[in-house]
């Protein structure tokens, strides 16, 4: 007959109890902040040094409007998931983070959109493109400095603003209308230069959905033609402006720059 190994049954026994005990805390310490009351809004906003779209003030009339009250509520009556899922429907949010801590202070890290370029379209209608490539609203009470693209767009927001542009590019309804991808990556091109995003201000499709760009100084239109070979067109452009216009004068010498050519800038003067 097997003897009884007390040290090993005492030693589980223990065990055991401990882990009852270690249950016991997590629950009561689990129902003792189930009772706690929110008494403080602490919101945090990333990214809006540049783009200022919404506001502490913004955050918590979009709640109010919501009737999410939360201060003066006990943890037990909020939904933390809940509260990130309404304002991750905001328009102006990219993404939010909301938690709670015991000292009843409910956190809320708010990550803002940011727009890259600004669409109108042909019908007037104008929005933005934010940096995950998805359509945004413009803010009724202020306008982001970014690229315009203007022309030969039809895409209207209300039956895109759903999409980002690569799902409204895979998309075999939208795709053979939509230039949004094409504008976009030349934009995204030239918001990653120093010297072209200092220079360009402007994008305009034509009637043959080729782009033309229009700078800042020096009253010339730059023939850009069609999203092929952005990189190699842009860079043709910035060794012109660098080399090619050395004189006080030579910047407003020129009708139109042309770099539709491969590796030729041809140039119309005045």
């Amino acid at each position: 007959m097997k003897k009884l190994n007390y040290k090993r049954i005492t030693l589980t026994v223990l065990w055991i109890i401990a882990i009852a005990g270690l249950a016991g805390s997590l629950a009561f310490v689990s129902k003792s902040e189930k009772n706690i009351v929110a008494n403080n809004l602490n919101i945090i906003i990333h990214n809006n040094d540049e783009n200022p779209f919404i506001s502490e003030s913004d955050v918590k009339n979009f709640l109010n409007e919501r009737n999410e009250m939360i201060l003066s509520q006990r943890y037990r009556n909020l939904s933390i998931p809940e509260i990130e899922k309404a304002l991750n429907s905001h328009k102006a949010i990219e993404n939010a983070e909301v938690s709670a801590d015991i000292n009843g202070e409910i956190k809320m890290e708010i990550l803002q959109r940011t727009p890259v370029l600004r669409i109108i379209n042909k019908d007037g209608e104008s929005y933005y493109i934010d940096s995950q490539s998805k359509l945004m609203p413009l803010n009724e009470n202020y306008s982001a400095r970014v690229l315009v693209v203007s022309g030969e767009l039809h895409e209207p927001y209300a039956t895109r603003y759903e999409y980002s542009v690569e799902q409204i590019k895979r998309n075999k309804a939208f795709k053979e209308l939509s230039l949004l991808d094409d504008v976009l990556d030349v934009a995204t091109e030239i918001n990653a230069d120093t010297l072209l995003s200092a220079m360009i201000h402007q994008v305009y499709v034509n009637k043959d959905k080729e782009m033309e760009l229009f700078p800042v100084v020096g009253g010339h239109k730059i023939i850009f033609g069609n999203a092929k070979d952005i990189t190699e067109k842009l860079n043709k452009l910035k060794l012109f402006y660098k080399e090619g216009l050395t004189k006080s004068d030579s910047w407003t010498k020129y009708t139109t720059i042309n770099l539709k050519y491969k590796n030729l800038v041809v140039c119309t003067k005045k």
